[in-house]
């Protein structure tokens, strides 16, 4: 202890002198002996380092900063506060080592670093080898694309519904984000389904610009890849097939109706709110999910008056397509103007016109 006493009792009189170097060279062996003996010390030693190390950190240079941010990155144990202060550095080669690989900071502080800093230190927090939700709502809202690419590709990010809807989004015109976004392990159901129809909207229109005499056939082909989808994720999901022995015993007890449906539509339930609406309507399930994810108002609306739903059921359906973003009043006004203008016997041709064009369509696709 004698080494660490005589470094400690250098501090007051190294912050009082005006040599930059020499407060850059006792912070440097003050760390030194930390990370030497960090597993060793005491919880009361290592904020006494903490403390120590913090005083003389504001004194020194960035490049001095680098350094030291660097050699406490990947360190099991950490001085918090010093840790902290690094990692919110406006400069990047301070902060960028430890906002990529320090396991201790904490989540308040990589979400306040997200919101305020630059796009490099974003990317940096992108890079962790675990990041939870709060940290990526923030990164897929404000980072660029190699953020928001680097998160969507780091397996140990987690995303929450408002995430996962923002990703979708931004994944529209952006190849290289959607193939990412589709091959999280983590994306459920409803994102697959609305990231492809995004997606292949896209494709569409690429396909038609550079050969119009093929449009229609392009349009057929890309309608047959996504009911096939639709139906592979369906086969492959254990939550849809829990969902459909549910909504199947509701119907087959005489219980299935505008009230269970209520319930599922305002819990953000997607393969029942399909499902139901599918039995209720007889409408084969693709057409209904398609409706819900990436259909117009309007069809919703349709679906909704054939089979006597009031406006409150028909809005919570409406607001759960889009992810948490939902709908805007603006759109909700207008669907609603929909919903009072339009007849049940309207709808009911409507749906029976949609019940055709499917026999049409070969069933296994669907």
């Amino acid at each position: 202890m004698d080494a660490r006493q005589n470094l400690i009792d250098e501090l007051e009189s190294t912050i009082a002198s005006t040599g930059v170097h020499q407060r850059a060279d006792v912070l440097r062996r003050i760390a030194d002996l930390f990370v030497t003996g960090s597993h060793g010390f005491s919880r009361e030693q290592v904020e006494l380092f903490d403390d120590v190390m913090c005083r003389l950190v504001d004194e020194i240079d960035a490049s001095a900063r680098a350094v030291l941010g660097q050699r406490l990155a990947d360190i099991g144990r950490v001085p918090r506060n010093l840790v902290r202060t690094l990692a919110s550095d406006d400069a990047l080669e301070v902060a960028g080592p430890l906002l990529a690989q320090c396991e201790q900071i904490d989540e308040a502080t990589l979400v306040e670093n997200a919101k305020t800093k630059s796009q490099g230190h974003l990317l940096a927090i992108s890079r962790r080898y675990s990041i939870d939700e709060a940290v990526t709502d923030v990164l897929v809202e404000r980072g660029d694309q190699k953020v928001a690419l680097s998160a969507a590709g780091n397996p140990g990010a987690k995303f929450s519904e408002f995430g996962f809807s923002t990703l979708v989004k931004r994944s529209e015109n952006d190849v290289d984000l959607a193939l990412r976004v589709w091959t999280r392990h983590d994306i459920s159901r409803q994102y697959l389904l609305q990231l492809f129809a995004e997606s292949s909207e896209t494709v569409r229109r690429k396909l038609q610009s550079g050969d119009r005499r093929n449009a229609d056939l392009v349009r057929e082909l890309i309608a047959e890849a996504a009911d096939r989808l639709q139906t592979k994720s369906r086969e492959s999901s254990a939550k849809y097939a829990t969902a459909r022995d549910q909504v199947k015993a509701l119907q087959e007890g005489g219980l299935l109706g505008e009230a269970f449906l209520l319930d599922f539509a305002r819990k953000g339930k997607f393969d029942e709110t399909a499902l139901s609406l599918s039995m209720m309507c007889k409408l084969p399930i693709g057409v209904v999910e398609r409706a819900i994810v990436h259909g117009s108002s309007e069809q919703i609306v349709v679906i909704a008056k054939s089979v006597g739903l009031n406006w409150v059921t028909t809005k919570a359906i409406l607001t759960m397509r889009g992810g948490s973003n939902g709908m805007s009043a603006h759109d909700l006004g207008q669907s609603l103007a929909n919903f009072n203008k339009l007849k049940p016997e309207t709808a009911e041709k409507a749906i029976k016109f949609y019940r055709m064009r499917e026999r049409a369509v070969e069933p296994a696709s669907r």
